[in-house]
């Protein structure tokens, strides 16, 4: 009788904490989601990985990471990091993490940490297809824990969180619920971002195409006032100018050739390298590369580019 009783007893501590936990993973989804919605309309990372990134990195937020430096996706500080620091034992002892200021500091830096070079292909995939980025990423080396793309596979499946591709978000930050944002992301490729642009793809990349004559500056602030310094590098410019309705804005590194169907370009009336590079989604200085021409000489009409 005294067995059973201690098993029933068990039984019912191990369901208590597991209730616990669901709670607190529950409550902290709600807490965070904005964000994560928030900068999959920016950057075009899911929203559900984005969120499975945080839950499992930060422990539902209760980390020591999380608590002491903000820091909700385990990102280290690296050669390039000039920001706050703090230290913990990981693969290495006191290993250097980033530390921020605001949770949104995190989020942000880690958009911008998945636009690295290495992490590129997951851009390829679908919004809706967490499977094939938690893969990616494990693939490219985000973690070391080999079981790291079924764990957010697992949380991604266990609390709904695909459902948050289909959110978007107010003015005021706050994810909402929209009936045309379903219809928008099962086909993908191009919707309706805001007045001044549409969101689509080109040469696998995930950008925005002008609807009309516009600044960075004008784009920047279409985008929530995104960094202007790294919209310009994006962009391959040294300065604020009027860009034509009709052209691409790159909100992540573009690639180094044109894809498999635009091997070469003949250079037409208006036409410049940079219209050029902008146009089929490869840096500037690729295309002059690729060409064998110096960099800054100006395309001629009627040249031969190759992008490929």
């Amino acid at each position: 009788m005294k067995k059973i009783s201690l098993i029933i007893l068990l039984c019912s501590s191990i369901l208590v904490v597991f209730a616990q936990k669901k709670t607190k993973y529950v409550e902290f989804i709600e807490k965070y989601k904005d964000l994560a919605v928030r900068e999959q309309h920016i950057h075009g990372i899911p929203a559900s990985i984005t969120m499975a990134q945080a839950l499992l990195e930060s422990a539902a937020g209760e980390s020591m990471l999380a608590v002491k430096g903000k820091n909700f996706f385990g990102v280290k500080c690296g050669s390039n990091w000039t920001g706050k620091t703090i230290n913990k034992d990981d693969d290495r002892i006191q290993e250097c993490f980033r530390k921020y200021n605001e949770v949104i500091e995190s989020y942000e830096d880690h958009s911008e940490f998945l636009k690295r070079p290495r992490y590129e292909p997951l851009f390829k995939y679908p919004l809706k297809d967490y499977q094939s980025w938690a893969n990616g990423l494990q693939k490219a080396g985000y973690a070391t824990d080999k079981n790291y793309a079924n764990k957010l596979i697992i949380l991604i499946e266990d609390y709904n969180l695909n459902d948050l591709i289909y959110l978007t978000y107010n003015s005021k930050g706050d994810a909402i619920s929209s009936k045309d944002e379903r219809k928008k992301y099962s086909s993908e490729n191009t919707e309706e971002f805001s007045d001044l642009l549409i969101r689509t793809q080109n040469n696998g990349i995930t950008c925005y195409k002008l609807k009309q004559d516009a600044t960075i500056e004008d784009v920047s602030v279409a985008l929530n006032k995104r960094n202007i310094k790294i919209l310009l590098y994006y962009n391959d410019m040294f300065e604020d100018a009027t860009l034509s309705a009709g052209t691409y804005v790159y909100t992540t590194r573009k690639k180094n050739k044109a894809n498999e169907n635009s091997r070469n370009y003949s250079v037409g009336v208006g036409d410049s390298m940079h219209s050029v590079a902008q146009k089929f989604g490869i840096t500037l200085k690729s295309l002059y590369r690729r060409n064998n021409i110096t960099y800054g000489i100006p395309a001629r009409e009627g040249m031969v580019l190759y992008l490929r």
